[in-house]
This record gives C-alpha cells, sequence and structure tokens, in this order.
C-alpha cells in the first residue's frame, strides 16, 4: 500500500514565487555561449528545460553539457550539434554513447564519490544547473525527489540553479530537501517521470534495462544470494543479473539496503519482510539510496515513505560510511576481467561503454566492511556465446576500474571465484573454472605460456569441469554447526592438501591402506580433476575467515562393466563420530542412484570399525568378505 502524502505543500506557491517564475523558453535564455550547464540525473531529468535548451542551439556555441546517467532523449548529443553542445559526462549511457563512442562528446571518468567535490573545490565550476523538483511546501522547502545523488551539489554550486517544478515528483524523506530560495528561477511543470519501460537505457556495464532474467543471470543471481547471509546490507544496481539476485533472497532474514540506486524490486523485498534493516550498524531501519529508477509504481511506493532516506552521493558513496556496515555486500558487474583478476567495467577495447559508476566505491567499502563481501558478476561469455568475458588479457584500451588489489568475488553462471589474497596461479585457475567450458582450455594454455601457471597443470587439459549444483546439501550437527556439502572443485587442490596434512597417520592409514608421509602432487590433481559422471566426489566445509575449511570429503568411482562404484570418504580426526561419515555416505548414494548406479564396493580394513559401522547401518543391502585383513564389501541399492 502506497504511503498517503504528508507534505504540505504551499497552495499559493505559484503567487507567493511569482517573481521567479518563468517559462522554460525565458528560463533558457539567460543561459550564455561557453557556460557548463549541469543536467539532472536519471528520472528526475528535466526534460522541459533541456529541450528549450536544446531549441536556442543557433544561439549557444561551446556550451558544455555535464551530468551523469541520463535517461530518454538527449537532443544535444548529436554530431550535428557538436559545435553548439560538448557532451560531459560521467557516466555513459545508451543515450550518449554514439556520440562519445565517435568522438564527439567526452568521458570523464571518476568515481561517483569523488563527483561532489570536483564541484565544491571549483575544478569543475558549474555556470547554470538544470534540475527537477517538487512545488515548495509551507516552510518553502522543495524536495529533489528521485535523485539527489550529486544533484544537490551541482544546485549548490552552481551560479545559476533553474528548476523544473512538478507535483509529480515524489516527495523523498533523507537529504533530499532544498530551500526555494537556493533555486534561482522556477518553471512549473505537470508531467509523469521517466520510466526504465519506456527507455532503451543501459545503466550498468554488461546488463540492459529489461528485467527478464534467463537461464544465465537466474544461475548467476543464484550463487550471489549463496553468499549473502541474514543480517547483511546489500547494494543492488539496475538490469538483470541483480534482479536475478532478488529472486533468490525471498528466504533471507532482517536484510538492510546501502545503495546509490534503487529499482522496483525493492518493494517486493519490503513487503516480504526480508528487508527490515533491523541488523543495519548505520542507519538502522532505513534504506539508504541516492536516487530511484524504476516504473511509476517505485515512485508512488517512496513518495513520503519514512523507510526509504535519500542522500547524496557524498554520503551514500562515502566507502568510509559503506565499510561501517557489517556484513556489506557490493554487487557490482563488469565487461571482462583477466585471469590476473584486473576487472574492465567502463569499456570495451578502446571503446568507451559506461562508466566507473560506484563500483569503486562500493567494492572498497564491503571489501574494508566487518564480514562484508565485494562481488564482481558477469556472464561467462559475450556476443552470442562467441566470446569469453573471463580473458587472458584485457583487450588493448580497455580500463580497470577494479584492479586485481581489491578484486575478492568473481562469480559467473558456472560459480563463484574467490581472489583475494590469492596467488595469481591461484586466480587463474579459480577464474578458468567459473569460465565458459568451450573456453577453459585456451585459457589454462595462455596461463601456462605466461607462466603464470605450473608447466605440469598441462596435464588437467580437459578435466576443468565444474561439479553439478544439484549435489549440495547441508547437515545440522547436535550442537548446531552446519556443515556444507557441495562438489569438490578444481579450486579446492589446496585445501584439500590441507586436509591431507591435518589427518592423523592411523586416518591416513586406514583410508590410503598405507603409511603415506606426503601426497603427491599429481594425485592430488587426481582428486579434483574430474568428471563428475564416473567419478563423484563431494567436500563437507566449515566457514573460517579465510573462506571455507575443508573437514570431510567423500567420493565414488564408477566401474561401468560391473555399473556399480567404488565409495570411500575420509573425516578430519577432530570431526569424528559426529554422524558426518554416516551422512556422506547416504548423501553419496543418493547421488549414484540418480546417476543409475546399481550399487557401490568398498574396501574397509580389519581394524576400521568405524567405516564398518556406516556401511553395516547404512540401511542397504550389504555382502562382504575378508581377505588378508582386508573387507570387501558389495552394497545393493
Amino acid at each position: 500500500m502506497t504511503p498517503s502524502r504528508m507534505p504540505d505543500y504551499d497552495p499559493e506557491w505559484k503567487t507567493k514565487y511569482a517573481s521567479m517564475i518563468e517559462t522554460a523558453k525565458e528560463a533558457v535564455m539567460h543561459i550564455r555561449p561557453g557556460q557548463r550547464v549541469f543536467i539532472g540525473t536519471g528520472a528526475a531529468q528535466p526534460l522541459h528545460l533541456v529541450q528549450a535548451l536544446v531549441d536556442r542551439h543557433r544561439e549557444l556555441a561551446d556550451t558544455q553539457v555535464i551530468h551523469a546517467i541520463t535517461i530518454g532523449s538527449a537532443p544535444y548529443a548529436f554530431k550535428e550539434l557538436a559545435d553548439r553542445f560538448l557532451v560531459k559526462t560521467f557516466f555513459i549511457s545508451a543515450n550518449v554513447r554514439e556520440t562519445i563512442q565517435e568522438g564527439y562528446g567526452e568521458y570523464v571518468p571518476m568515481t561517483l564519490y569523488d563527483i561532489p567535490r570536483l564541484f565544491e573545490s571549483g575544478r569543475m565550476p558549474l555556470d547554470v544547473a538544470l534540475i527537477q523538483v517538487t512545488p515548495p511546501d509551507r516552510q518553502g522547502r522543495c524536495s529533489l525527489g528521485v535523485s539527489v545523488d550529486i544533484v544537490k551539489s551541482a544546485a549548490a554550486n552552481a551560479s545559476l540553479v533553474i528548476a523544473q517544478v512538478n507535483p509529480q515528483m515524489p516527495w523523498t524523506h533523507g537529504d533530499s530537501l532544498i530551500s526555494v530560495y537556493d533555486l534561482d528561477i522556477l518553471v512549473p511543470v505537470d508531467e509523469p517521470l521517466l520510466e526504465t519501460t519506456d527507455l532503451g537505457f543501459s545503466a550498468t556495464t554488461a546488463v540492459s534495462t529489461s528485467m527478464e532474467t534467463d537461464e544465465v543471470t537466474r544461475a548467476i543471481g543464484e550463487h550471489i544470494a549463496s553468499l549473502v547471509e541474514d543480517g547483511s546490507t546489500l547494494e543492488l544496481g539496475i538490469g538483470r543479473i541483480p534482479h536475478a539476485v532478488v529472486e533468490f533472497l525471498k528466504n533471507k532474514k532482517d536484510l538492510g539496503v546501502h545503495t546509490e540506486v534503487i529499482t522496483d524490486a525493492i518493494i517486493d523485498l519490503v513487503e516480504a519482510g526480508v528487508v527490515t534493516g533491523a541488523q543495519k550498524s548505520t542507519d538502522r531501519g532505513k534504506i539508504v539510496t541516492s536516487f530511484a529508477l524504476g516504473t511509476r509504481r517505485l515512485y508512488e511506493y517512496v513518495d513520503d515513505n519514512p523507510i526509504f532516506s535519500f542522500n547524496p552521493t557524498e554520503y551514500v558513496n562515502d566507502p568510509f560510511v559503506i565499510s561501517r556496515q557489517n556484513k556489506m555486500v557490493a554487487i557490482n558487474t563488469a565487461l571482462e576481467i583477466d585471469l590476473t583478476g584486473q576487472v574492465c567495467s567502463d569499456s570495451l577495447g578502446t571503446r568507451f561503454y559506461s562508466g566507473i559508476g560506484g563500483q569503486s566505491d562500493f567494492n572498497m567499502g564491503a571489501g574494508r566492511a566487518q564480514d562484508g563481501r565485494a562481488i564482481i558478476a558477469l556472464p561467462s561469455t559475450a556476443e552470442n556465446g562467441t566470446k569469453s568475458r573471463i580473458v587472458p588479457t584485457l583487450q588493448p584500451g580497455a580500463g580497470v576500474v577494479t584492479t586485481r588489489g581489491y578484486v575478492h568475488y568473481v562469480v559467473t553462471e558456472y560459480g563463484i571465484a574467490y581472489l583475494h589474497g590469492k596467488s595469481v596461479q591461484e586466480r587463474a585457475m579459480a577464474l578458468i573454472t567459473i569460465a565458459h567450458p568451450k573456453f577453459r582450455e585456451e585459457l589454462l594454455s595462455k596461463a601456462i605460456e605466461y607462466k603464470w601457471v605450473r608447466p605440469e597443470m598441462a596435464d588437467v587439459e580437459g578435466r576443468l569441469f565444474v561439479g553439478p549444483k544439484e549435489v549440495r546439501t547441508t547437515m545440522l550437527l547436535d550442537d548446531g554447526t552446519l556443515i556444507s556439502f557441495r562438489a569438490i572443485e578444481p579450486t579446492d587442490e589446496a585445501a584439500t592438501r590441507d586436509l591431507f596434512y591435518s589427518l592423523s597417520q592411523e586416518t591416513i592409514y586406514y583410508r590410503y591402506m598405507s603409511h603415506m608421509k606426503r601426497i603427491p602432487r599429481k594425485q592430488l590433481q587426481n582428486f579434483v580433476y574430474i568428471d563428475h559422471r564416473n567419478e563423484v566426489a563431494i567436500v563437507g566445509t566449515v566457514p573460517e575467515a579465510h573462506g571455507e575449511e575443508i573437514i570431510a570429503i567423500g567420493r565414488y568411482y564408477l566401474d561401468p562393466k560391473t555399473n556399480r562404484a567404488e565409495v570411500a570418504f575420509v573425516v578430519r580426526d577432530d570431526w569424528q563420530n559426529r554422524g558426518i561419515g554416516t551422512f556422506i555416505m547416504k548423501h553419496l548414494a543418493n547421488i549414484a542412484k540418480s546417476n543409475g548406479i546399481s550399487g557401490f564396493t568398498a574396501e574397509v580394513m580389519r581394524e576400521n570399525k568405524p567405516m564398518q559401522a556406516v556401511i553395516n547401518h547404512s540401511g542397504f543391502k550389504v555382502r562382504s568378505t575378508l581377505r588378508e585383513g582386508v573387507f570387501h564389501y558389495e552394497i545393493d541399492f
């Protein structure tokens, strides 16, 4: 239900401020050639003022048009008008992209957080600001409505502020008010705000304005949602990937929101009770944002709704403010990423495509937050699957928005790669694992060629597979500890080695039937590089500061001749006798049955009583024979 309007608008405002009121045509007559003109952001772009400005093009030369994200028409952004209007933008929206890419406009690469200081310092002086506001209330205050972001700073620092006054602009709470006396000219206009459904607009890199999800974006969304814990605070952007994440957040609890932009997707999360902000470290209970971009449904929902707090970019995008949120999760997209972790988000080679936006701000803030998670998401391919977005090196001319030193999580439809604090070899292998299968061999070959990974890694070519997500499950121990099980991955090589060296000699002897002092690298690779069809392996993990720690591994190897699989598992000594082995046995049996396997075999030493107990109490039909101190088991499903 949309909250009722409470602002006490002054019904006589047109009379009271009559000396300030002009038509759009009259207002733009104050603009002189060569001046810098700022245009308001997003849905609050004052279209009547913009059109009136363009209508004067014959009288205006060398006028700089400065803005960030704009939507709708940009009638000043044509090469025929390039000697009249020079577009200077901090973010390349679809409506100015051709102009920028053809060299008739200019892109200013800056983080959103820094832009207000550019205005305030005078390093980019503003002569005129064209903005859109609500009518003034009885106290003479107007609301900047759905776009506070850099608009508030622009209005505060421009020599002349011309405001399109629109009663259909929502009144928003937060630091969104401006005194009518800080405006110079008022231009009354009564019309609906721009909506994303009306536009061919791409507001974030690698995504379109369409909110329709597909198999790829849904898979990415599900992976991202798995990184979002109850009580987390989110930054979500515009486009298919953020929208897909929302779909998988419906079972989360007490999420908060601190984000530069909100879309219609926020409404469903609020109404479902998922977003409460109850556990936010700052701005508790508030959805903090700087602008809204969506449909009329969203604009009506934020209108005088006190749970929304609209604030300037210098607050919302401040990495220090962001870092104060415990469990801050920043979700941003990219165009491509190289095998060392460099993230390109604003250009396609030498062609500028979008902008830095808030990616650097939120990535840095979330990375510094207590239990924070900075996530870069992208589909594994581009151009209808013909190009990999994970590349050996970035294209010539590509810009690095997030450096390899600041990247944390990278997500594609094939999984999650955690890069922070990892070596170049670990990064390369993690990213290859989540690349599209048809590009993995090429990526591995390049990584070997560049000496980023060991030459012997060539032996794993053809075995770079990611296990199916269907094998994921959890086990809750009696003391409340939650163990997560998933398919083993190529990036588990180091953790599998760590598990081996944590085992007692007795456990090693029972599992491998020899007194192994070390595990050869070749054997370790054989453990983690598997096809997940004839050979299946699952790992049991618990969370640690470095990510996950493997405390158990279970696997089976299929003999196609008998349609039986040999099963084996190992549990770290300090986790034994807690039912984990029994759980692994049953879970592997369920996987095997779903794959049409008729039963298991197992070789168990006579001294290994715990393993014998697991098999004998599995609930299946069990036969065993003892030969030379080893029980040979046959288990029928």
